[in-house]
């Protein structure tokens, strides 16, 4: 077993160094002193401007677009990390990029979440920390312990504050059946009732919405998922839970903003009165759409992050 460090240690990549400092203000130390960059021809260093022997370090790093780069970064740093003798290096990864890629899809296609797992435990990681897997399977793939954080306490907090008693007319949607388990724990906690949208994909990144399974008539209705992309499936769900179900509102929320392709236009366009995201993945779309909310992980990662240190239970985070 690996033992903690003497002391805490914070450092960021250039993937939401905005979060890292947050989550510092919220433990009371100062973000580590480093530097992670390109050379002219595009190959990526990583200069740490402290001592991190014995150290426990954490290193923040979402491997959100552009992803390559992202992960080539924490895959240095952590490098870096061991060479410079830290006691102990937790990856500290708010978004898993690569997490849809988790199996077989259809004959010689790769198992890329696996791939990266083990370049994290190669590069010498001695720990995760994320939060929301998109297939909660990964957390296996990895030979290193891995802690995953729920957004959903976060969620759950800001909907029964944002509409309290109003909460138990209301109905938690899951946009696809592949997501109901994370919308009935979301929906049991707000003592709201569950539906389902019934969906066909066609190709990747396009799909056709069939039914609305459940009623929402009448109803005012939260999209509860893990990520939104190119907001194509959300975008659809949303008009099928209004034309189809014939509910009078709909409101939308999901752990990490990937926001791709032409996503924001889509959602401005929606049907979707509010769009609440984590900033799990930097906010890109702030200015460019007022339907878009964020809300802030800081507090939770730091708990996190003191609890790992102290070697205490993580289970409080989890309720």
């Amino acid at each position: 077993m690996i033992s903690r460090g003497k002391d805490i240690k914070v450092f960021s990549g250039n993937a939401n160094p905005r979060l890292a400092a947050e989550i510092c203000k919220y433990i009371g130390i100062k973000l580590g002193e480093s530097e992670v960059g390109c050379f002219s021809d595009g190959e990526t260093f990583a200069s740490i401007y402290e001592t991190v022997r014995g150290s426990d370090v954490f290193l923040i790093q979402s491997t959100c677009s552009p992803v390559n780069d992202h992960l080539m970064e924490l895959l240095i740093m952590v490098d870096a990390m061991k060479r410079a003798s830290a006691g102990r290096i937790t990856a500290v990864i708010p978004y898993f990029g690569y997490a849809r890629q988790d199996r077989k899809a259809k004959s010689r296609d790769p198992i890329s979440a696996k791939l990266v797992a083990n370049m994290i435990v190669a590069s010498g990681a001695d720990r995760v920390l994320t939060m929301d897997l998109h297939a909660t399977q990964i957390q296996g793939f990895f030979d290193i312990p891995v802690d995953v954080l729920l957004g959903n306490p976060i969620f759950v907090d800001y909907y029964a504050k944002k509409f309290g008693s109003k909460c138990e007319d209301m109905v938690v949607v899951s946009p696809d059946v592949g997501s109901v388990a994370r919308a009935r724990t979301f929906a049991q906690k707000l003592h709201m009732n569950l539906a389902i949208v019934d969906k066909r994909r066609q190709k990747a990144n396009q799909c056709e919405v069939m039914n609305v399974i459940g009623d929402v008539s009448g109803k005012e209705c939260i999209i509860f998922d893990d990520m939104v992309d190119t907001a194509g499936s959300l975008c659809n769900a949303a008009k099928a839970i209004m034309e189809v179900g014939g509910a009078t509102k709909v409101y939308a929320c999901a752990s990490h903003a990937v926001l791709s392709g032409p996503a924001i236009e889509r959602i401005n366009n929606s049907v979707i009165t509010e769009l609440a995201f984590l900033d799990t993945i930097p906010p890109i779309a702030e200015g460019l759409s007022d339907k878009i909310k964020y809300l802030t992980v800081a507090p939770m990662f730091a708990e996190a992050i003191e609890r790992i240190y102290q070697e205490i239970s993580m289970a409080k985070l989890f309720v």
